[in-house]
């Protein structure tokens, strides 16, 4: 999947396509991981294996920036297009070297375990 040369959305497009919504992204056509998109720019992410990580979203110069709770000082910033099947991620953190894209988007919470009891 390539990048459209479409203009990024800004904060008000991309939330008003994602807020509600879980999407399940994918990588070279393999699936990569699902994010929850939660009022007030709030988001769960887990790499699809059951774990996962709050955190939460701003804009910044054009961008969609994450953090997440594991890795406060750690913001990852993306450029979100929208394709012919949905929305197209690059990561501009490491241009060129991360592209996602939306493989499926649902109305279904993302599913998570519950905490690891013990060591």
């Amino acid at each position: 999947m390539q990048a459209t040369g479409q203009s990024a959305m800004n904060a008000a497009e991309f939330d008003a396509y994602t807020r509600g919504k879980t999407f399940t992204f994918g990588s070279q056509g393999a699936p990569y991981g699902a994010e929850e998109y939660l009022d007030n720019r709030r988001v769960r992410w887990s790499f699809l294996d059951g774990r996962c990580q709050e955190g939460a979203w701003y804009e910044a110069d054009g961008q969609i920036c994450f953090v997440y709770e594991y890795k406060p000082e750690d913001h990852q910033c993306w450029r979100f297009e929208r394709g012919a099947s949905g929305l197209i991620a690059l990561f501009e953190n490491l241009p060129g070297q991360t592209e996602l894209y939306e493989m499926d988007q649902s109305k279904e919470p993302l599913m998570c375990l519950g905490p690891e009891i013990g060591v």
